[in-house]
């Protein structure tokens, strides 16, 4: 692969509000480094951040534009969860296992925070403004009343709050809801505002060592080392961590992490600016939000914009059906946008694994990964690629079930995108029938 994959020109409300774009330079000529990273996105840009801490020399290589991924593609919700919930791992790992699953996901949080003020990240827009779960019936708000006692029965978790259906209504502007969940200490940024500034605040602090518009490969093991293939040079170093995620068909470099991965596309819309009196009625304290259907739509505000989010695309490429279906969501939730123009569309892929949660960990004594973070990865992916340097760098710290021997290649892998239509329509099939 040679530059930016055929939709890097993507039209996202990002791009369009970004005011972070700075070019990088092609790696052009050979290098060396400690730690070559493949991967310019959260991940790869956080491990950098840790290995330069160390006082270790850490090259970035991305086949394209940084933030042209999923690190600038995303909802940019920061969120201290994973795909399974804490009472499901406790039963099946035990309760001192999700304890220290609950302890990674606060942390992730406290990362972000860490990273945004160490560079001085104020276009990132982070805040903690929490995130209100919205049960679609009574059934799935009964599941959420039992998890939040559980959290603060068992976790000592005494961030969540109940609300009613009435309450919901209230904050969100929407009586599509029986009740939800509010987590405070969670909140939004603005994704590419927060890629471009950890790269950039990379560049200022360490010179050049992030490289766009750099594919890889190839990776050749040597006595001392490795050896990373570019397309116009040669990297010699003494690790390699593996940070490309959702995206590893860009080079034939990851094909171990790919084998893993089941892509899933993730489509998104976004209004043009609200009317006055629907500013002041949808989503009132400007938190993001999710709701409860296994085909989970999300929305939040952005520059008084109405964001709405989900999965079920298909294939590898943006259609039209799948921001008409998402359209037709958000006026069903919201009647009140029916009649609001859409201005932004795009999409981008998240990595799915096979027991829904992300890795971080080795694979040998000279890769190491972190990956699969199945929809929650603004907060997980920057503290995995602080847990991938940490590895690189010789340690073991305690990642619980994240740990690297845990993520299996996909069964019968080449039927993966079968198996994923197969699997989300039966989840949209239970959706509608309330199940």
């Amino acid at each position: 692969m040679s530059g930016p994959r055929p939709d890097a020109g993507i039209a996202s409300l990002w791009r369009d509000t970004s005011d972070q774009a700075f070019d990088l330079p092609c790696l052009r000529g050979d290098a060396q480094a400690d730690v070559v990273i493949i991967g310019g996105g959260y991940t790869g840009l956080a491990a950098a951040h840790r290995l330069a801490q160390r006082g270790m020399a850490p090259l970035v290589v991305d086949a394209n534009p940084i933030g042209w991924g999923a690190s600038g593609r995303n909802g940019g919700v920061v969120s201290a969860k994973f795909r399974l919930a804490f009472p499901v791992i406790a039963q099946r790992h035990g309760i001192e296992v999700a304890r220290r699953m609950h302890r990674l996901a606060l942390r992730s949080v406290d990362e972000v925070a860490s990273l945004v003020e160490e560079y001085g990240l104020a276009d990132a827009r982070f805040i903690r403004c929490g995130n209100l779960r919205c049960a679609h019936t009574e059934r799935a708000f009964g599941y959420l009343t039992e998890e939040a006692q559980w959290m603060r029965r068992e976790l000592g978790d005494d961030s969540l709050r109940l609300l009613s259906a009435g309450e919901v209504a209230e904050e969100t502007g929407s009586r599509a809801f029986t009740g939800g969940v509010l987590s405070h200490g969670v909140g939004t940024l603005h994704p590419l505002n927060y890629v471009r500034g950890l790269a950039r605040g990379l560049t200022q602090r360490h010179g050049t060592i992030v490289f766009e518009l750099t594919p890889v490969t190839g990776i050749r093991r040597e006595a001392d080392g490795v050896r990373v293939v570019t397309a116009q040079g040669e990297i010699r170093a003494r690790q390699v961590i593996m940070a490309t995620n959702a995206y590893s068909d860009l080079t034939p470099a990851s094909a171990m992490i790919r084998s893993r991965l089941v892509p899933f596309r993730s489509s998104i819309i976004a209004t043009e600016v609200l009317p006055a009196a629907l500013q002041q009625s949808l989503l009132v304290n400007a938190r993001s939000y999710g709701e409860t259907r296994r085909m989970m739509r999300w929305f939040r505000k952005v520059d008084g914009r109405f964001m709405f989010g989900g999965r079920g695309a298909f294939g590898k490429r943006d259609s039209k059906a799948a921001f008409t279906a998402l359209r037709r969501a958000m006026v069903a939730m919201f009647p009140d946008l029916a009649g609001v123009a859409i201005t932004h569309r795009w999409s981008g892929h998240v990595a799915m694994t096979m027991d829904a949660l992300p890795h971080v960990g080795r694979f040998d004594d000279r890769l190491s990964y972190a990956a699969g973070y199945n929809g929650a990865g603004v907060a997980m992916s920057t503290l995995l690629g602080g847990l991938a340097a940490d590895f690189a760098a010789g340690e073991s710290p305690d990642v619980a079930l994240l740990e690297a021997s845990r993520l299996k290649a996909v069964p019968l892998y080449p039927l993966r995108e079968v198996a994923v239509r197969l699997v989300a329509g039966w989840y949209q099939f239970l959706d509608a029938i309330g199940r």
